[in-house]
């Protein structure tokens, strides 16, 4: 069994999000919960069943906000058994506090959302002759040090953040496809090869696999090609 495959737990409950697990059963052993799960008040019973399934738990909270507040939050949810969680990319200091309280979670920064394009950069007031990819490596570099675990980036950024910064440090990427969704709300999305070759050691996948007429199947589709990855580079 592999973790590179996260699965996406985008549900509006507790028990539409337990019902895909059991449908996935052996098959997916990583799961991310983000913010949609916590508005519903399931988060923590959550976590709880997903740990009693022998899962590992991805709280993709994206945290930001100052210091003493994201240190203390951090060191709340370290008291619950969180494998990675993510907070935005902030200053020193922002992440620093984080990292002092995180237990023996993982902590990843997020870079840019990948839904994101540089005319959206440019509307939020980012310099428009910055790059989305000279923005990643300056998130990223600030972040590895800062002590955080890695980072959440695109596939695209990912090959350059391995040539700049190396191999020890986590790369978690969102917006992975096998073919093309209609109305597609990621606009830097990569196909699985693509993203485990330009360096992304964990792959998040959720309407694909969460959406498709057999949820087990689609997962399985996307195992395959990061098993026959694996193979073909040992």
């Amino acid at each position: 069994m592999t973790d590179k495959l996260i699965v996406a737990l985008d549900t509006p409950n507790f028990f539409q999000a337990k019902s895909l697990v059991e449908n996935l059963g052996e098959k997916v052993s990583f799961y991310k919960i983000g913010l949609e799960l916590m508005a519903s008040g399931d988060y923590f019973q959550i976590i709880e069943y997903l740990k009693s399934r022998h899962k590992k738990v991805f709280a993709d909270l994206k945290l930001y906000d100052i210091s003493q507040t994201v240190g203390k939050s951090v060191a709340n949810l370290a008291k619950f058994d969180i494998d990675i969680l993510t907070i935005h990319c902030a200053n020193h200091e922002i992440m620093a506090r984080a990292v002092e309280n995180k237990g023996k979670m993982k902590i990843v920064g997020v870079t840019v959302l990948t839904n994101l394009n540089v005319q959206d950069l440019e509307q939020m007031g980012f310099d428009k002759d910055l790059s989305i990819e000279k923005l990643v490596q300056k998130k990223t570099q600030l972040a590895l040090e800062s002590g955080l675990d890695g980072v959440v980036a695109s596939a695209q950024e990912a090959q350059i953040l391995r040539s700049n910064f190396g191999n020890n440090f986590i790369i978690i990427t969102p917006g992975i496809r096998l073919d093309k969704i209609e109305n597609d709300d990621q606009k830097r999305v990569a196909d699985v090869k693509t993203a485990l070759s330009f360096g992304s050691s964990h792959l998040v996948v959720g309407r694909p696999i969460t959406q498709s007429d057999n949820p087990a199947i689609s997962a399985q589709k996307f195992l395959n090609l990061i098993h026959e990855f694996e193979a073909n580079n040992r």
